[in-house]
């Protein structure tokens, strides 16, 4: 198995869903040893001298002014993990946990938060055993860090709260106890460093990133589709066209498109209609869907930099320097993370225009994509409910940091609601998934439509994997179930995954010159 070393090596999202999903084994290097136990080290003599440190030997937001006295330092540690568990809401999904503990490891592992070894390890042993801490969604405000949630990811160090074992929610101490393992007890700042940080965030934006990689890519496979079922033109994705705007994304997707519709026959047997142009859900998808795919890049770049980063507070420089900053806002996330809830949503609207477009009746479609029409209603229902999230949607993308409200007696004045953010991008995931399904079993319909004729070899492949699962209708079923298998295909990757094998297999590049630049290394 391949091993990674926290604090070490650099993470990126695709390491930290290897290891949160226990595909690859996190260690603790040699050297990052020391540097932890360096900065631990510092911690333990400033709680024994008279130097004042913030979370060391003061109090937490507006009591920071509060001196605590050396005998209850290590009280004071346990007592944050106390007071701030106190989310509420549903549970936050098993990945997001496993990420959230990956996460904070990474960031703990620099050797900057006074943090000891053994609590690192013990963090490692929950990841190792599947013995993973449950999470309340809300509590958050983003900024002072994740403090409520991280609150409840860290609970069980101390033989408090719930974790999920073996698929069962049980309390922290019969676990330990049927493991033979004791809670822990945390020295000075330990506590602090653990609340102190954007993991929740993060980890939602790392889940989000991965979960909207596939859409962009599905979304440019099912459009595609649909541009055959309307027999629509190519000519708007030329190469020379768009670098004359040169975006990356809108190049990006107008290469792909070109490469998913090459030796179409479907393409090929309209060449001279003497149609002008197609409508923009057609015509624009590069336009369109390339700029979901900057807003994405933009999210991208900015969680690289925050999985190697230190996020807590007060920062251990040295033996003389310790900073009481703000690293631990969210600022930085919870604007690119409402930025990309956009552009999510987005891709949602685009798509719900185009499976509209498929019920019309153009280019020799039946109206409905069903020729025995009035006893059934065909494929206009499934738009109602593409419809109805693309609305909903639009709601969810009102930008939560746009919001602040002032907490810790004003202490913390300006915060982030960034975990709102995190939680919202994956909120609008999932219903542009079911939005793009729609989409699916509409283009696929289309699509049936125009055999004998074949696309090109990958949209081939991607109808014929559809209809492995969903069968052509010639009357009205119950689409619902439909809908969950397209779901299914598109949340699992299987259509993705299916395109990208014909396209190796075919010697094509799907992405071009763009392959690593959008790729979730």
């Amino acid at each position: 198995m391949e091993h990674f070393y926290f604090g070490k090596d650099t993470l990126t999202v695709a390491k930290a869903l290897e290891l949160a999903r226990g595909q690859i084994k996190g260690e603790l290097h040699q050297s990052v040893r020391q540097q932890v136990e360096k900065s631990y080290t510092i911690v333990k003599d400033i709680a024994e001298s008279d130097r004042v440190v913030y979370g060391v030997n003061t109090g937490f937001g507006s009591l920071c002014n509060t001196i605590i006295s050396k005998e209850d330092t290590s009280k004071l540690q346990d007592n944050i993990l106390r007071s701030h568990s106190v989310g509420v809401g549903e549970n936050v999904p098993d990945i997001i946990a496993r990420l959230m503990l990956v996460t904070k490891l990474q960031s703990l592992c620099f050797g900057y938060s006074g943090i000891s070894i053994k609590v690192l390890e013990r963090i490692i042993w929950h990841l190792e055993n599947d013995v993973i801490p449950i999470v309340p969604s809300q509590g958050s405000v983003g900024a002072s860090g994740d403090l409520a949630p991280l609150a409840h990811l860290f609970l069980p160090l101390i033989g408090l709260g719930m974790v999920d074992y073996l698929g069962e929610e049980r309390q922290t101490a019969d676990v330990l106890s049927q493991l033979d393992k004791n809670s822990l007890n945390l020295g000075p700042k330990e506590g602090l460093a653990l609340i102190n940080g954007t993991q929740f965030i993060l980890s939602y934006a790392a889940l989000g990133l991965d979960r909207m990689a596939n859409c962009l890519d599905s979304a440019d496979i099912i459009g595609a589709m649909s541009l055959e079922g309307i027999l629509g033109s190519e000519a708007p994705f030329d190469k020379e066209l768009h670098e004359l705007r040169a975006y990356k994304g809108s190049r990006l997707v107008a290469h792909r498109l070109r490469k998913l519709l090459k030796n179409s026959e479907m393409v090929a047997s309209h060449a001279d209609c003497g149609r002008v142009q197609d409508p923009y859900s057609i015509r624009c998808m590069p336009q369109v869907h390339g700029a979901s795919r900057n807003a994405w890049l933009h999210l991208k770049e900015l969680v690289d930099i925050e999985l190697n980063s230190v996020t807590d507070n007060p920062i251990i420089i040295d033996e003389e320097k310790t900073i009481s900053g703000g690293n631990f806002h969210g600022q930085p996330l919870a604007m690119a993370l409402d930025y990309a809830t956009i552009a999510a949503a987005e891709l949602g609207n685009i798509s719900d225009r185009r499976s509209y477009l498929l019920l019309e009746g153009q280019a020799g479609l039946p109206q409905l994509l069903m020729k025995n029409t009035g006893i059934n209603s065909g494929f206009m229902i499934p738009q109602y409910t593409s419809a109805a999230l693309a609305s909903e949607n639009k709601s969810l993308a009102h930008p939560a940091s746009l919001d602040s409200i002032p907490t810790s007696l004003g202490q913390e004045d300006h915060v982030s609601m960034g975990s709102i953010s995190g939680r919202k991008l994956n909120q609008v995931i999932d219903n542009l998934e079911n939005i793009q399904a729609v989409e699916l079993v509409c283009a696929a319909q289309a699509f049936d439509f125009r055999k004998p004729m074949k696309s090109g070899k990958i949209l081939d492949g991607c109808h014929t994997v559809v209809r492995k699962s969903i069968d052509h209708a010639e009357e009205d079923r119950i689409f619902g179930e439909d809908l969950k298998k397209a779901r299914q295909l598109i949340a699992e990757k299987s259509l993705v995954e299916e395109a990208n094998k014909i396209a190796k297999s075919e010697n094509i590049n799907l992405n071009g010159e763009f392959d690593e630049l959008f790729r979730l290394s």
